[in-house]
Order: structure tokens, then C-alpha cells, then sequence
């Protein structure tokens, strides 16, 4: 029955371009009329991370829900988390359409939509509502005509404070004119001081710790890798995202020409080796999420084997459809009565340094 909801969905979905596809997705789970696909819990795949207790370790990625309109009912497909974003301060349209391109034949997506969003007030407001548990993780960037762009993720730490389960800060998007220099050390410095400022005063205001995330591009040197590790340790941010779409075109069986991120399938390989470099270099203890081509059980296996914590994705649903959460965790309760291990927790790193002696593709 999955398998036929999964190919029915596709067959729907790209009979519209991706916009339009995406914005009927989003109408379905708000009517809902996509009905729940969670499975049973297996405690197994419970995971304790950066003071929080993620039922399984699969989430949502950013750009699928930016404007916190389904947090939910993704959950309800069997995502252990879901994120919404990227919110920035004002509404913004993002960059002229179009800026969405399907590459079936890689299982890839471009685009450079540009972090088009409602905004912090619209997304406030649906999330104020929200009556149910779950881990809803809250996406924050900057508009792109910010004269500061680090005070735009100061307003929305302060402003999502009361209801995110956890922030990210998103300074990995190559849509954003000048984003991605905000990964130079000097920069992230100042930002992640001035966020982890804020977080202290909310801190002393509500008694109440809320985890922030890093998300980074993998697209980063070696010696840019370093000194984002660096300035992550001493500014006491609890994690990192590994990764953000790539500019690069390697793995694609056609370059098709067009200008913006690339995610899905091809992007494993260069993700999860930049993955098991960040695990390398930060340690055993800090939150690691990886993110780029996980599509099914073993790729979501393969990110946890390299260092991740946790898993997010986003273009494998479009690939594989609305039941794609379940699957995976049916795929590692498998891998686990397979091997009579008692936690997913116990598969992280064991193919760590194979992963982080690679060298990126070529681009």
C-alpha cells in the first residue's frame, strides 16, 4: 500500500511544475487529505540529543514547510522531527520563477529560490497555534536587503523563542546574495556571539535552554571547515547541519545549465564525507545532522555510519514519496534486529574514518 500511494503521488505531482507541485502538497497535509503513515514506534530508534528526546532520528529539512503552515501533519507521516523555515524578519518573494528544476534522471533538484517566505509574524502566529507535541525545529535567516544580517537572526531567535524546539541558523544558502561569507571566521564569529548573546538573555527571561544548530554548505575548504568548527566550540552552539545544496554539478548525467543549489542523490557523496570531516574535527559529544540525498533506509544508515546523530531530507520525498519516513525507520528496526543491536545510537561512526579520508568529488 505505500509502494502505491508513493508512485500515485509521484505520477500526480509531476504532472505540475515544482512549484505548483509543492504548494498542492502543502494544501493536501494542511486538508489532510494525506493520511497518517507513522508506523508503530520502535524505541530503538530513539535518540537524546542537545537536551531533547527525538522519537526516531528521521526529520524534515528546511524549504519544505517555510512558512510553518504543516509542522504537524508531517509529523504524523512518521518524521521524528520536523523543521520549518527559512523564516526571515520580513516577508520576502524570493528570486523571479522559474527557480525550481526536477532532474529525474539523478533523483536532483535545482533551485535558487532565494529564502522566499511570509515572514516571522505569519509564521509566528501558526505556530502559537499549535496544540500538539513534537519536535519543531525553527529555520532562521536574513532578508536580502539586511544592513545587518546578524540582527535579523538575533530577532528571529528572540521572536520564535517561546516556541521552537530548537533553532538553526542557515548561513548555507547560495541564493542569497552574501549569505554564505557569513562562514568566514571573522563573521560567523560576530553572529554566532550576538545569537548566543540573545539566547542568554531569553535564558535569564524564561529559565529555558533552546538548542542552536549551525547549518553549513559543503561547499566549505578544509580550512573553512576548521574555523567553523573552531568558532562553534567557543560560542557554545550545541550542533551543526551538514549540509546546505552544493553549487557543484558533479555526479549529474547532464548538466542542465541553470543557476542555484543542487540537491538529492548526488549530493550524498560530497555531504557525507564533509559530515564525517565535521564529526572528526568537532568530536564525540556535539549534535551532528546529517542532511543531502538520504532517499531510504541505507542512505539514512550511511549518514548515521559517518557521524550523524540525526537525519533530515527533503528532496527524497519528492522522489519517494509522502511514506518515505516510515520506510526508513522500518529499514533501521531491520538493520537492527538484523545485527541484534539494541539502538540506533550504537550504529554512529563505525564507518567514520573510511568517510573522512575521502576526498570531495571533483566539481
Amino acid at each position: 500500500m505505500q509502494g502505491l500511494t508513493d508512485r500515485l503521488g509521484r505520477w500526480l505531482m509531476f504532472r505540475f511544475d515544482p512549484e505548483t507541485a509543492h504548494a498542492l502538497a502543502i494544501r493536501g497535509l494542511k486538508s489532510g487529505t494525506l493520511p497518517a503513515f507513522a508506523g508503530t514506534a520502535d524505541p530503538r530508534l530513539a535518540v537524546d540529543l542537545a537536551g531533547l528526546g527525538f522519537p526516531n532520528p528521521v526529520g524534515v529539512a528546511a524549504g519544505f514547510d517555510k512558512n510553518a503552515e504543516v509542522p504537524d501533519a508531517l509529523l504524523g507521516l512518521g518524521f521524528g522531527f520536523a523543521e520549518v523555515g527559512t523564516v526571515t524578519p520580513r516577508p520576502q518573494p524570493g528570486n523571479p520563477k522559474p527557480r525550481v528544476f526536477r532532474l529525474p534522471a539523478d533523483a536532483a533538484v535545482i533551485n535558487r529560490l532565494g529564502f522566499n517566505n511570509q515572514g516571522h509574524e505569519a509564521a509566528w502566529f501558526r505556530l502559537e497555534a499549535r496544540n500538539a507535541p513534537g519536535i519543531v525545529g525553527v529555520n532562521i535567516g536574513a532578508n536580502k536587503d539586511s544592513d545587518d544580517k546578524p540582527a535579523d537572526y538575533v530577532a528571529g531567535l528572540e521572536r520564535f523563542y517561546a516556541l521552537a524546539s530548537y533553532f538553526t541558523v542557515n548561513i548555507s544558502s547560495p541564493n542569497t546574495p552574501g549569505l554564505r561569507d557569513l562562514q568566514a571566521r571573522d563573521a560567523l564569529g560576530d553572529l554566532l556571539a550576538r545569537v548566543g548573546e540573545a539566547r542568554i538573555a531569553k535564558i535569564e527571561e524564561t529559565g529555558r535552554r533552546v538548542p542552536i544548530f549551525l547549518k553549513i554548505a559543503p561547499d566549505v575548504s578544509e580550512a573553512g571547515l576548521e574555523d567553523i568548527v573552531a568558532e562553534v566550540l567557543d560560542k557554545g552552539i550545541d550542533g551543526i547541519i551538514v549540509s546546505n545544496t552544493t553549487l557543484s554539478r558533479a555526479g549529474l548525467s547532464a548538466d542542465p545549465g541553470e543557476a542555484g543549489g543542487l540537491s538529492g542523490r548526488p549530493l550524498f557523496d560530497r555531504a557525507t564525507i564533509m559530515l564525517a570531516k565535521t564529526r572528526q574535527r568537532v568530536g564525540p559529544d556535539m549534535a551532528l545532522i546529517g542532511v543531502g540525498g538520504v532517499d531510504g533506509p541505507e542512505t539514512a544508515l550511511g549518514k548515521i555510519e559517518a557521524g550523524a546523530d540525526l537525519v533530515q531530507l527533503y528532496t527524497g520525498m519528492i522522489y519517494r514519496g509522502p511514506t518515505i519516513a516510515r520506510r526508513i525507520c522500518e529499514g533501521l528496526s531491520a538493520t537492527l534486529d538484523k545485527e541484534g543491536i539494541g539502538s540506533i545510537t550504537q550504529l554512529r561512526d563505525r564507518k567514520l574514518k573510511s568517510w573522512a579520508e575521502r576526498p570531495l568529488p571533483a566539481e
